[in-house]
């Protein structure tokens, strides 16, 4: 009796004790960043491993074998890689194919989101001298050749070819303009939205380089101010095709090392096209190139001859709506190549010959492929990831090329990825899942942990001094009918006979989840700040997100916005029944296109949500670039209802509630203009509003202490308006 009474007294002790979350923490300490498995990389014969060592300031990259972890020798000393008397960092090397040279860079900068240009430096483990990639304007993209004796890069919108037994510097083109023509670099739309940004290729023997051609000549620019303290603002222009706009008019070349001449690849004769990807084969006289119709809705795979540049169609995938671009296709030796497609409603691996005959489905089922990790040929065994185990999880599985012995390899719920080694002896494996930060670790192919790379136990502990509520998950189906998936983090000290404030949060766009049982790393904590406040934080995935099958997530196709908004509010309502909810105090707040959601449910749900946030969002998906708003809509001339039916700019006198509206005034991707647009409707309408503009930053509004402003922002806005 005695010890239950001491118990009883001792945990309101324990709870008031506990650190409190401060915003500095997470935006500005660092205090709760997870670790990665920095510096380790698996060597090509697939039993060893390379990993950076520190011993003060002192780093030196040595070798180690996999399965027992021993240290066999020590291959580059930090020390002794430098370049005119100045020491590079041994953390950015990149191997050469043969692994016998290393490639280094310094100052780094980005110019958009996937392209950085740097100074590039090649060091010989065997001479111990490092040599510059370039003597003149910083290098972009450096990509060895298989032979590992030339290195191709962009510089100055031109390709290039750097001999390093030679030393000579090969010119691949010469036309390259600001603005106009781009060699081997993505435009800025299919940096975006294509997720690449170099589009150059090698061929397995070295001999061709093939690339792609940008003419942005008829692009339209957008210029933007960057305020600097000058006397007048500075202006960055540059090509940004909005939606129903030109595109560049794209070519493909190949060009051969040994007679130094370029043929231009046949893609047909209409040049209101895409080309999202080109790859060689594993026939060195056959380049794969991919052609994407304007409407994005019929995808093919042409097969070009690296010589005369002749092509013929091999595969063609086509759909009412949209085919996704992915990086699936892999080529089985010179016998035919996998590529993944949701053809059959799901998003599932496909096995065709050469020639584009399909010899059977490899995986099938009620769920989708999330990522395809590779094939081991030996054995004939492929492994992928999917939602076999519901939308909120990532498990990993293999099976054989036939479509038969199917394994789930991940042995817990949560989100699993494995990278494995050549020859698939080994995997590197990360873990984690809602409430666990990451581990990483290096297992032998039949599931044996060797080593853990990193467990972020510093962070485990870390976690142990806050009182942090465990995010939940559920599922509740709307008055449609349709079954949603949903996560809720409670305040400390729950009382379900209190009525709570709920800040709601989401993305909600095509293909984009949230709802995910894994780590949440920065914004786990800030939602957890907001528990500690006393607010209930709730996330639902709406439909057009993934994990769930063509249907559920097309089913958003020409009305973008209409069924993600009916979808968020239909989530409020249902919050605003539980009995521990204050339906009254319910708002939301959402990024970019969780933005464009904020901007619509402050009107078009006016009458539940007390107030929203908006941060970088679309308000008229005419101002937004072509390809992704294509996608879904087609174009504005095409689908005028689709466009202005859910333009928050045209709904702004049905907001009632407080609305915070957030742009960085150098965003490149979705435009300041968004915002300047939806405040001039709701000034038009003398509707009250907060507006934040942070100048000179782009899209994720970061870099020093932006963030905790940012934060500190909404933070205040939330306790005064909800």
């Amino acid at each position: 009796m005695k010890k239950i009474i001491f118990s009883l007294l001792l945990l309101p002790f324990i709870f008031f004790s506990q650190k409190k979350i401060t915003l500095e923490d997470i935006w500005a300490k660092g205090t709760f960043s997870a670790k990665y498995a920095q510096g380790f990389n698996v060597m090509n014969d697939g039993v060893n491993y390379v990993d950076v060592e520190e011993n003060g300031s002192q780093l030196t990259l040595s070798q180690f074998d996999l399965k027992t972890g021993k240290k066999i020798k020590e291959l580059v000393k930090g020390e002794d890689i430098k370049f005119n008397g100045k020491q590079l960092d041994l953390y950015t090397y990149q191997f050469s194919p043969n692994e016998d040279k290393l490639l280094l860079y310094e100052n780094m900068e980005y110019v958009y989101r996937r392209s950085p240009k740097a100074n590039y430096y090649i060091y010989d483990l065997a001479t111990k001298n490092t040599v510059q990639l370039s003597d003149k304007a910083k290098q972009m993209f450096p990509s060895f050749s298989p032979d590992g004796k030339k290195v191709a890069f962009v510089r100055d919108n031109n390709l290039f070819i750097a001999n390093l037994e030679n030393g000579v510097e090969t010119i691949v083109t010469r036309d390259g303009e600001l603005n106009k023509i781009k060699n081997g670099w993505a435009d800025w739309v299919y940096e975006e939205e294509f997720s690449r940004a170099d589009y150059f290729d090698w061929s397995l023997n070295s001999q061709y380089l093939a690339y792609v051609k940008f003419d942005e000549t008829k692009v339209k620019e957008y210029t933007m101010d960057y305020f600097k303290g000058d006397l007048y603002p500075q202006k960055y222009t540059f090509k940004y095709p909005k939606a129903g706009e030109d595109n560049s008019i794209v070519s493909v070349h190949i060009f051969d090392c040994n007679t130094k001449k370029t043929v231009t690849a046949d893609i047909g004769t209409e040049k209101d096209i895409y080309i999202p990807r080109i790859q060689f084969t594993n026939n060195p006289l056959v380049l794969s190139i991919t052609r994407l119709n304007r409407l994005q809705n019929k995808l093919e795979l042409i097969f070009t001859d690296a010589i005369g540049g002749k092509g013929t169609v091999v595969y063609t995938d086509e759909s009412k709506t949209y085919v996704d671009v992915t990086d699936d296709l892999r080529f089985i030796g010179d016998k035919g190549f996998i590529i993944s497609s949701e053809r059959d409603e799901f998003n599932h691996l496909y096995y065709y010959d050469i020639t584009g005959k399909l010899i059977n489905q490899i995986t099938k089922g009620p769920w989708d492929i999330m990522e395809f990790s590779g094939i081991d040929e030996e054995t004939k065994t492929l492994y992928y990831s999917s939602t076999e185990n519901g939308a909120i999880n990532r498990d990993v599985y293999s099976i054989k090329l036939n479509g038969k012995d199917k394994k789930r390899l991940s042995t817990k719920e949560g989100f699993s990825s494995f990278e494995f080694t050549p020859g698939f002896k080994y995997y590197v494996s990360s873990y984690s899942d809602a409430n666990t930060p990451p581990v990483y670790e290096l297992n032998s192919i039949n599931g044996k942990t060797i080593k853990v790379l990193e467990d972020n136990t510093d962070l485990k502990t870390k976690i142990k001094e806050y009182s942090l509520s465990t995010k939940q998950f559920f599922k509740f189906k709307t008055s449609e009918g349709v079954e949603l998936n949903g996560w809720i983090l409670k305040p400390q000290n729950f009382d379900s006979t209190k009525k709570y404030p709920v800040y709601m949060y989401a993305y909600g766009g095509p293909g984009a989840n949230e709802v995910n049982n894994s780590w949440d790393g920065a914004d786990y904590f800030w939602h957890s700040l907001l528990n500690q406040e006393g607010y209930m934080v709730v996330c639902v995935d709406n439909r057009g997100t993934q994990g769930r099958g063509r249907e559920f997530k097309h089913s958003t196709y020409l009305q973008l916005g209409k069924l993600e908004t009916l979808d968020q509010i239909e989530t409020a309502k249902y919050l605003g029944g539980l009995s521990f909810v204050d339906k009254t105090r319910i708002g939301f707040q959402g990024w970019s296109f969780g933005g464009y959601m904020a901007s619509l449910l402050i009107s078009k749900g006016g009458d539940t949500f007390k107030s929203t946030i908006a941060v970088a969002p679309v308000t008229n998906w005419k101002y937004y670039d072509n390809i992704y708003t294509e996608r879904f809509l087609r174009k504005p001339q095409d689908n005028k209802s689709g466009y202005e039916d859910n333009s928050p700019t045209n709904f702004v006198k049905d907001i009632k509630g407080k609305f915070l509206l957030i742009h960085g005034s150098a965003d490149d991707n979705v435009h300041l203009q968004n915002s300047m647009e939806l405040a001039g409707a709701m000034v038009a309408k003398n509707i009250p509003f907060d507006f934040m503009i942070y100048p000179n930053k782009n899209h994720g509004i970061g870099g020093g202490l932006t963030r905790l402003h940012i934060y500190s922002k909404i933070f205040k806005f939330v306790k005064e308006n909800l």
